[in-house]
């Protein structure tokens, strides 16, 4: 079965921006708050952080809106650019969280931003894989000459989700199969970033190109809304494995990939998501930056924002692996060379 295949040609990532939840939510505040619940289930407390491998993730201050955030972000990018925002040509916006169903998240950043009328803007959602997919649209929409730099924005935020988890979760009658069902909202975290794009023959960290492949017999193993996300943890991991297992051993660049990559950037799920694909991958977990650890998993922000905090370790001519499985099952992956 082959995968679909994108190249560009003459894309570059000219720049990330990112900015960081300020207020810092531990999972033994969260084991705390569950611990009655826990203890009437039977479930041991700490598999958040002994298994999930997750100590900590952040929250934004009440209030805070995923335009703002996401818009803050944005600014940042265009600055690390040296982009200015009239010379934006398209903005996308990736971001699952919403406060509303229309209009998109996308026109208030376009109006926060002050981009000019000509800027076309909308969103482009696909579970976590949202920003990796607006990579490779504005890469097809450089190469071809339609348009000179694209602005792609993502804001995320779990605090409402978590909330409502713990509440629901600490009523009577909670039993031990409830709990597992939405462990996986209790891993998520907040956090807002941003990526231009832009002619590689301007600089900047050039587009490679990509794979995809899709399960999409798997679309109700993760099913979530603001308020509640319930989840087939264990069908999840195991077939979310096995399609990007499929993806990665039947690219093209298979064996270039294994050899010729210095850095893979995992969606950042959880320790177990991490260790379990780079074993059956055969990638060496030396080359895996991670942000888990302390953010949790932020979605479609995840991927560019585990590179945005790494770049520290990235040389000119790093060949980079963006790596994402999303819920659906969508299984994309895409290179660059720094």
């Amino acid at each position: 079965m082959a995968n679909a295949v994108f190249t560009a040609k003459n894309t570059a990532l000219m720049a990330l921006g990112s900015v960081n939840a300020p207020l810092e939510v531990a999972s033994s505040w969260i084991d705390s708050q569950l611990s009655e619940t826990y203890a009437a289930c039977g479930v041991r407390p700490g598999l958040l952080e002994k298994v999930a491998g997750i100590k900590s993730r952040r929250w934004w201050p009440e209030g805070t809106t995923f335009d703002q955030v996401a818009a803050e972000a944005g600014r940042e990018a265009l600055k690390n650019a040296n982009v200015k925002a009239s010379e934006i040509d398209v903005l996308i916006s990736t971001s699952v969280c919403k406060h509303h169903l229309e209009p998109s998240m996308a026109s208030a950043v376009h109006h926060h931003l002050g981009l000019p009328a000509s800027a076309m803007n909308f969103d482009l959602a696909n579970a976590c894989l949202g920003f990796i997919n607006a990579i490779w649209l504005a890469s097809q929409l450089i190469d071809a000459g339609q348009v000179r730099y694209v602005l792609i924005v993502d804001g995320e935020g779990s605090r409402y989700t978590q909330e409502e988890t713990i509440r629901r979760l600490q009523s009577p009658g909670t039993t031990a199969e409830d709990i597992f069902a939405e462990f996986a909202s209790l891993t998520l975290g907040s956090g807002a970033v941003a990526a231009v794009l832009g002619p590689a023959d301007e600089g900047g960290h050039r587009i490679v190109g990509g794979v995809s492949r899709a399960a999409t017999q798997h679309h109700e193993l993760c099913i979530g809304t603001l308020d509640r996300m319930t989840t087939d943890t264990r069908g999840l991991l195991e077939n979310g494995i096995a399609l990007a297992n499929d993806c990665f051993n039947d690219a093209e660049q298979h064996d270039r990939w294994l050899s010729d990559i210095d850095f893979y950037i995992l969606h950042q799920v959880s320790k177990v998501h991490t260790e379990s694909v780079c074993s059956h991958l055969g990638i060496d977990l030396e080359k895996v930056p991670v942000s888990y650890p302390t953010l949790g998993n932020v979605g479609p922000a995840a991927i560019p924002l585990t590179m945005a905090n790494n770049q520290h370790l990235f040389s000119e001519g790093d060949h980079i692996l963006c790596m994402g499985i999303g819920s659906g099952l969508n299984v994309s992956f895409v290179e660059l060379q720094w």
